[in-house]
């Protein structure tokens, strides 16, 4: 069990990684968006084109992956919703073993049906013909616009990610639940929220 904790521990090593640097990503986000609409407006008042699809695309794109590749830092950080108005009452193990469970029965099998499911889009994407053979890869239809491969690909890479952190989960919610660790690996939610007034 101490070496599947260690594995468990890399992949949060990594989700808490991707996810802490994806804060940068927000703010990137926000300054090319924040470009894109003064680029427009002084543009116009101008009479020139100072922003392009390409950089309206790119906006798009960096939301996008912060998107995408949030999902693992989330399910790893405990932040996804949860139904807990029936669990606040059970016990760390029942807790764990129902998470066990669900993580097992539900995320496990949504990530692989979502791997499964994107791979050959994102592959024709790259330019993988019907023939097995490659061709061009996927652009934009707009004029400038950025290549589209690269951002369909990050649906298979958080699909991934998604997948190694439910597998972490799981380890961690079987370790709870068999007794091999003590403690809460679900944050109490109700202790973070002010009273309502």
């Amino acid at each position: 069990m101490g070496r599947l904790l260690r594995v468990a521990q890399a992949i949060d090593a990594l989700s808490e990684g991707i996810g802490k640097s994806l804060s940068w990503l927000v703010l990137l986000t926000v300054a090319v968006g924040f470009y894109n609409v003064i680029a427009r407006y002084i543009g116009r008042f101008l009479g020139l084109q100072l922003s392009s699809n390409g950089l309206i695309e790119l906006q798009w794109y960096l939301f996008s992956i912060a998107f995408l590749l949030s999902f693992p830092y989330i399910l790893q950080q405990g932040a996804n919703v949860r139904v807990d108005f029936l669990e606040a009452r059970w016990s760390d193990r029942r807790k764990a073993m129902i998470s066990f469970w669900g993580t097992v029965l539900f995320l496990i099998p949504f990530c692989v049906l979502g791997l499964w499911v994107t791979l050959n889009p994102v592959m024709q994407s790259w330019g993988l013909l019907p023939d097995g053979t490659w061709g061009r890869w996927e652009i934009s239809a707009d004029a400038s616009g950025l290549p589209r491969a690269p951002i369909k690909s990050m649906v298979l890479v958080g699909f991934g990610l998604l997948l190694l952190q439910a597998v972490a989960q799981a380890i961690k919610y079987w370790a709870v639940w068999c007794g091999y660790i003590e403690g809460r690996l679900l944050p109490e939610a109700e202790a973070e929220l002010p009273p309502l007034e």
